[in-house]
């Protein structure tokens, strides 16, 4: 594949170290993965030039990363709910408590606390309702295709009518995702807490922190390499 026409997810898929290269200069590489550097770098205002240059030092690099884009996609899934699922439901009921307390104790001087509560009160809830679609419909369809491919046998059609419906749809959540913790990140300037901080406060900030790169690395795995191979896995019965 030419390097132009490998989108910047290819380029994670490939090797998830790329993803720093990505963050350094503020590009999306899991919800918008599927633009080319070119594209990304024209609206950043960015030289696509030295990407490519820090994206090669690092692809001279060993590397001791698991390597997702070779696993099978039945164990990519389960690994995708079991660790990422997972997380997700854990922070979330750890998260939610924190942030209520904050807007209690800190609220008056820093009023964006309640926005950021409200915002990721709604993506825990979104979130949760987002898993559940993939754990009882799309994950089991994935696995069913991966079983019929393996027996040989032939693949009934699912009630969505094709993977490329729930994908997309998955996507589009994705997306909207992305976009919340963009607004958090700006109301927390970049997790960084304030002077008056008491110890609550840092911990909070630095888990929200946390959450959002498990979720960019959780939507990385699916919509650039689980979302993809199970559309062309799809194709060939």
């Amino acid at each position: 594949m030419l390097t132009q026409e490998k989108t910047i997810g290819d380029f994670v898929a490939e090797n998830f170290r790329t993803a720093e290269v990505f963050k350094k200069y503020n590009i999306d590489f899991c919800c918008k993965g599927g633009r080319t550097i070119e594209e990304a770098c024209d609206r950043k205002n960015v030289n696509p030039e030295d990407i490519y240059r820090e994206l090669e030092e690092i692809s001279n690099q060993k590397s001791s990363d698991i390597d997702f884009n070779s696993w099978p996609l039945d164990l990519l899934a389960d690994y995708v709910e079991k660790t990422h699922h997972r997380y997700v439901e854990e922070k979330s009921a750890m998260l939610i408590p924190y942030l209520n307390k904050l807007c209690k104790v800190h609220g008056d001087r820093h009023p964006e606390l309640f926005e950021i509560n409200e915002l990721f009160q709604e993506s825990a809830g979104d979130l949760g309702a987002h898993m559940k679609k993939e754990e009882l419909i799309l994950f089991p369809f994935i696995k069913k295709m991966v079983a019929a491919q393996r027996s040989g046998e032939p693949l009934d059609k699912p009630h969505f009518g094709t993977v490329e419906n729930p994908v997309a749809m998955m996507k589009d959540e994705h997306e909207a995702e992305g976009d919340r913790f963009v607004k958090i990140s700006e109301l927390t300037n970049g997790y960084q807490f304030p002077d008056d901080a008491c110890g609550t406060y840092k911990v909070t900030f630095k888990m929200l922190e946390d959450f959002e790169n498990d979720l960019h690395k959780h939507i990385h795995l699916e919509n650039n390499i689980l979302f993809p191979k199970a559309v062309a896995l799809e194709k060939t019965f």
